[in-house]
């Protein structure tokens, strides 16, 4: 591929992405929405776990607002169960990054690539996370959507921040990578050059696709070779 403008940011998704939590934050959206009185067994919970599904990648509290559209106070709540059922389940089971993910980390920061993790989590979820995997000097930046004035994905806010935050004079320098469909509209909404759509996590290959992604990874760890490569065909999808 001629003319190649080189990568010099990564921006990667947390949960499902570059950390192996896909159960647990599953688990505490059910669980913070039966306290607000959508049981299991039931159509609204389906319905509602239907909503959290495609809502993924979004700040929770927006999935949240989704849920609870007129009131709230009852969206705050249930943002607040969730963030104490998912922290909970960390102190009693621990978190794992996905197999491979320290390499990415250190082979694209080694050959120039800044790295900076996006979340829908809260800045309090996202500093606990990231202790508990010892994960400061991995990365050059982590972002929630409080950081980036409120905005989550699929808004580009959080990439265009890391984008400032770091001195990338060319948003074609960026490539972004998750396993949600918002993860590829926002990647595609900041003008990354690569919108890598991670198969392995919440979304179909078919959801990413129409999110926009620009290539499809059976891992993260294939992201080292496709930003570094100069040939990006193989694994490009049809725009």
């Amino acid at each position: 591929m001629s003319d190649v403008i080189p990568i010099k940011l990564a921006c990667l998704d947390l949960s499902g992405t570059t950390v192996g939590d896909i159960a647990m934050v599953e688990r505490a959206f059910a669980e913070a929405i039966a306290t607000q009185g959508i049981v299991p067994g039931t159509g609204a919970y389906a319905r509602a776990m239907v909503h959290v599904h495609r809502s993924r990648g979004r700040p929770t509290i927006d999935v949240f607002r989704g849920l609870f559209p007129d009131n709230e106070a009852q969206a705050q709540a249930a943002n607040l169960t969730f963030e104490r059922s998912y922290e909970g389940a960390l102190e009693r089971a621990g978190l794992a990054p996905t197999p491979g993910v320290i390499e990415v980390f250190d082979k694209l920061r080694g050959s120039g690539v800044h790295v900076a993790l996006i979340t829908g989590f809260s800045r309090t979820t996202l500093s606990r996370v990231l202790a508990m995997l010892n994960w400061h000097d991995k990365v050059d930046l982590a972002i929630s959507p409080e950081d980036a004035g409120g905005r989550g994905r699929p808004w580009p806010d959080m990439v265009l921040h890391a984008v400032l935050r770091l001195g990338i004079p060319d948003v074609r320098q960026v490539a972004v990578a998750g396993d949600s469909e918002s993860d590829m509209r926002c990647g595609r909404s900041a003008g990354a050059a690569i919108v890598a759509g991670v198969t392995t996590g919440v979304h179909s290959r078919e959801r990413l696709v129409k999110g926009g992604a620009t290539h499809l990874l059976e891992s993260i760890t294939g992201l080292p070779d496709l930003i570094l490569s100069d040939d990006l065909g193989t694994t490009q999808v049809p725009a």
